[in-house]
């Protein structure tokens, strides 16, 4: 069991009822971090979450948000507050902002409406919800954006997503400059392919996509959740505090 300290850090993470965003919430567990994490719809997923957090003796609260919805913002960082309150603290330490979906369409075919949902969660959302935020955040913290492989290399049906997710790493390291008068640190984690359920779970689910993206990996085979939760985590560490306005791909070496 960890000991929960009065003086644990505290961790907020979009997305953590599933995928990536679970695998990080478990990650920082583990590494004595109490997490507040949001939910999108399902509920009994993240209650699951925070059974398990509880189990490694860390303390979890489950938040629905929308993070495409940025008028939903303020009540949301009210909750916060409110969970904070009951733990005792004021501030929280980590951000990670790693809620998404993903959006296959060419360019001919991408839709303005298509367009507009991404542009809300990927980008809009990660800004201002940051901005709300950030008088809640310590002084000293950690802020992780979560990217993509497709930000570096083009994937026919991908230029919608990609492009949005290259945006969100020009904005960590504005993020960084503005913020490092904070002792705030920001930088951007852009996993490869990995094993979810991400994308209707096409690598998961789809042998032949697998075998593919293996065959394109210097490590020989798809990503999966425990490579990138903790990495994540660690990235959040007192070892990694001069780390700063970097892009980290965690891939294994993909389309080298």
């Amino acid at each position: 069991m960890t000991d929960q300290k009065a003086n644990s850090k505290i961790a907020i993470v979009t997305g953590g009822s599933r995928g990536l965003g679970r695998n990080t919430v478990v990650s920082l567990a583990r590494d004595g971090v109490n997490v507040i994490f949001t939910y999108n719809s399902n509920r009994a997923e993240a209650d699951k979450v925070v059974t398990e957090v509880e189990a490694l003796g860390c303390k979890a609260a489950a938040l629905q948000l929308d993070t495409g919805n940025v008028g939903a913002f303020d009540a949301f960082v009210d909750s916060v507050r409110a969970v904070l309150k009951g733990w005792g603290r004021e501030r929280f330490n980590f951000l990670v902002n790693n809620a998404g979906t993903s959006y296959h369409a060419s360019i001919l075919e991408t839709t303005e409406e298509e367009m507009d949902k991404l542009y809300n969660i990927h980008f809009k959302g990660v800004f201002f919800l940051t901005q709300k935020l950030l008088p809640v955040i310590a002084d000293g913290g950690r802020i992780v954006n979560l990217s993509s492989g497709l930000a570096r290399v083009a994937v026919p049906g991908s230029s919608a997503y990609g492009s949005l997710k290259g945006a969100v790493e020009v904005l960590t390291r504005y993020m960084a400059n503005e913020l490092g008068a904070r002792g705030i640190a920001v930088n951007t984690v852009a996993p490869g392919a990995i094993a979810t359920d991400f994308s209707g779970g096409i690598v998961r689910d789809n042998p032949e996509i697998n075998r593919r993206v293996a065959s394109m990996t210097a490590l020989g085979r798809a990503g999966v959740p425990d490579d990138i939760g903790p990495m994540i985590a660690s990235l959040l560490t007192e070892a990694n505090r001069w780390v700063n306005a970097q892009r980290i791909e965690v891939s294994g070496g993909m389309a080298l």
